[in-house]
């Protein structure tokens, strides 16, 4: 059942040059989604595929910044697909685990994900639409198998997720891709990262590189209701900014 446009806001990312609609209760992209987008290394005219679009953000930030990119989003979870596609998303209203035909017949220059953070065990969410969202299903390692497949040879899988998760990450990538690059996201200076960017091309043999990490927030605390961003992640967040892992 598609999401009532009273249960909706008009939330912005990248100063306004990209809005969707999100639940006012249930799972919302922030931060994260466009951090994804901005270390997809897309060129116009590439595919790529984002397995688990939500209501397509990450989507909607690589088309504002690539032109003539073309995405496919795969989304559980139908009143996200159908608000993605409200957003302007070419959407497949599918499970990962169990991909309709057409699909696996294509293969794409990137695939790009973020997966649940938090495994089955965690506690149950309240909303179910934020529930699927955060806690898996599926494990993180199929996630990356389903990447994986979907790629043409020598494409980049991008993922964004826990830094707690990294070892899963990597050992599910271990012998099917390479040039492994992966990048902390702190969200203050001399605080442990939080989260991790993690991008790697399939087929490839280079050698893995952990990337100096990117402070998100100035300050050693919140303050208020400034977001505070640190100017290296506002050229990113604000003015769309590619975050270019290979360049680091």
């Amino acid at each position: 059942m598609a999401f009532p446009q009273d249960a909706l806001r008009r939330d912005h990312f990248l100063d306004g040059r990209v809005s969707a609609w999100q639940p006012v209760r249930g799972y919302r992209s922030a931060t994260d989604a466009v951090f994804l987008a901005a270390a997809v290394p897309a060129r116009p005219g590439a595919a790529v595929l984002e397995l688990g679009c939500g209501a397509g953000v990450a989507a909607l930030c690589v088309m504002a910044r690539v032109p003539g990119v073309l995405v496919t989003g795969v989304e559980v979870q139908p009143d996200y697909a159908d608000l993605a596609e409200r957003n302007g998303v070419r959407v497949i209203m599918a499970d990962l685990a169990d991909l309709p035909a057409d699909l696996r017949a294509q293969s794409f220059d990137h695939v790009m994900a973020n997966p649940p953070y938090f495994d089955a065990a965690a506690t149950k969410a309240e909303d179910a639409g934020r529930d699927v969202a955060q806690r898996e299903a599926t494990p993180l390692a199929l996630w990356i198998d389903c990447g994986l497949r979907r790629l043409k040879p020598g494409g980049r899988l991008t993922l964004i997720n826990r830094a707690q998760r990294l070892p899963e990450m990597l050992a599910a990538l271990s012998g099917r891709a390479g040039e492994i690059r992966v990048l902390p996201l702190m969200p203050r200076a001399g605080r442990a990262a939080g989260r991790v960017i993690v991008q790697a091309r399939k087929g490839a043999r280079g050698p893995f590189c952990l990337l100096p990490g990117l402070v998100v927030h100035e300050g050693p605390a919140h303050d208020g209701d400034r977001d505070s961003f640190t100017q290296a992640a506002s050229d990113i967040l604000r003015g769309g900014k590619p975050l270019n892992l290979a360049a680091r």
